[in-house]
């Protein structure tokens, strides 16, 4: 793939009409019946029928389908806290991805404010609006306390995607590194690079996989998070080891596998020659990754290693989980995304590397074939069926959890609007191809 320049990059945001989203009518509007019809007098019937009955919101407005990306800017991927208006274009992208992959609408919400009694308390108040709720890009712990709150008080889906999106893509990616290479989930040994919001969202997502917490040994900046710490938040004291280990370089010996969610360089040459056999990598700092792909190539050959880089093999990519997962969420109206809905869309993720890879999928992406192994242990984002198989997934777990409020009944009927609705996006992935002198000056 060519590289992005930052010459490109505007022009691609600034070429046409500015942005990367619009809002367009659904309904009639060439005439003047039409235009009563969509104002006054004809919208006042069915406010009068959501006034008498508030879930018939979802037949006559678009609140069933409609999503809000809400951010305070203050964990900007790989750029920080840089404010609500500078975080805009990450939140309008994230629009983007949610119509294109899975035909969510979405306003994105830029909030100038890091009060989280304020925010939560915004949040509660445009909530009537929307059938859920996508977080952004808000910096931990208060993104902890945002989350759990609205989750308790709102009875839509609310899901911070920089935990959550992140722990389900590389959950499925660790389940396939493990089949490769035959080790057992309740017996490796996991080191984590990072303590933050994704970080210990992953950990909690693998226990609830299998691992082991006593396996587990998280790194923040101050070295391990052991039983000799005295400043540790109640978010850190749940990965406490009692392990008598203090740095990353002693977590690593041994070692099955490296979760990176901190910054570059992390991973040293030695840490990696150190860890266990047929060791499992995800360097996931950005862009610039905990080891380089180069560097970890030239050390073992005996490696399954992935990062958050589209020009790698095996991307950990967000967008192969939120767009899915709030399509089988909305379209049974469910009132949470539980655990076991993450669960289920980290296992259909999973069981869908494992298949036989169209050849269009592969032509997308400039190879002649994909087939499960070291190299292909997640699906590409362009993969048409991510749609049915992850939102079917979540959409069962839904219901079989109690928070469904619409049952579905003919599954295989489901699947045929899945279907329809990526591809009114996406008419024809071998056509995908990269042209980035359109964007040059």
């Amino acid at each position: 793939m060519p590289k992005v320049t930052k010459e490109n990059a505007l022009k691609y945001h600034s070429t046409g009409r500015k942005g990367k989203i619009e809002v367009i009518p659904t309904k009639p509007y060439s005439n003047q019946f039409d235009l009563s019809m969509a104002y006054t007098p004809g919208v006042a019937y069915p406010c009068l029928e959501i006034e008498k009955d508030p879930h018939t919101a979802i037949e006559y407005t678009a609140r069933g389908n409609l999503v809000a990306v809400i951010s305070n800017g203050t964990a900007v991927l790989g750029l920080g806290d840089i404010g609500a208006l500078a975080g805009k274009p990450v939140m309008e992208g994230k629009g983007l991805l949610f119509k294109v992959f899975a035909d969510v609408d979405v306003f994105d919400i830029e909030v100038d404010e890091k009060d989280v009694e304020k925010l939560i308390l915004f949040c509660k108040q445009i909530a009537p609006t929307f059938g859920g709720i996508n977080l952004e890009d808000i910096k931990a712990p208060e993104c902890f306390e945002i989350e759990e709150r609205l989750k308790k008080e709102l009875d839509i889906p609310v899901f911070h995607d920089d935990q959550h999106g992140t722990a389900i893509i590389s959950g499925a990616g660790l389940l396939s590194a493990l089949e490769i290479t035959g080790k057992k989930i309740d017996e490796i040994k996991l080191v984590v690079s990072g303590a933050g919001a994704s970080a210990i969202s992953c950990s909690k997502l693998y226990v609830g996989l299998g691992v082991k917490k006593e396996n587990i040994v998280m790194i923040d900046s101050k070295g391990a998070i052991n039983s000799k710490r005295t400043d540790l938040n109640k978010y850190k004291q749940e990965f406490v080891t009692h392990r008598d280990i203090d740095t990353l370089k002693e977590a690593c010996v041994d070692a099955d596998m490296f979760l990176g969610l901190s910054v570059a360089n992390m991973l040293s040459k030695e840490m990696l020659a150190s860890m266990a056999p047929n060791p499992i990598v995800f360097a996931m700092a950005n862009p610039d990754p905990e080891i380089s792909y180069e560097d970890a190539m030239s050390t073992r050959d005996d490696l399954i290693f992935a990062t958050g880089r589209s020009d790698y093999p095996n991307q950990i990519n967000n967008v192969l989980g939120f767009p899915f997962i709030f399509r089988g969420a909305l379209d049974v109206m469910a009132t949470d995304i539980t655990e076991n809905m993450k669960l289920a869309a980290a296992y259909a993720l999973a069981e869908l590397a494992k298949e036989p890879v169209p050849v269009e999928v592969a032509n997308a992406y400039g190879v002649d074939k994909l087939e499960f192994g070291r190299e292909y242990i997640i699906p590409k984002p362009l993969d048409l069926r991510l749609i049915s198989k992850i939102s079917i997934a979540v959409a069962k777990a839904a219901i079989e959890a109690g928070v469904a409020k619409r049952i579905i009944k003919d599954w295989d009927n489901y699947e045929k609007e899945l279907d329809l609705r990526v591809r009114q996006h996406i008419k024809d992935i071998e056509s995908c191809a990269i042209d980035p002198v359109q964007y040059d000056d």
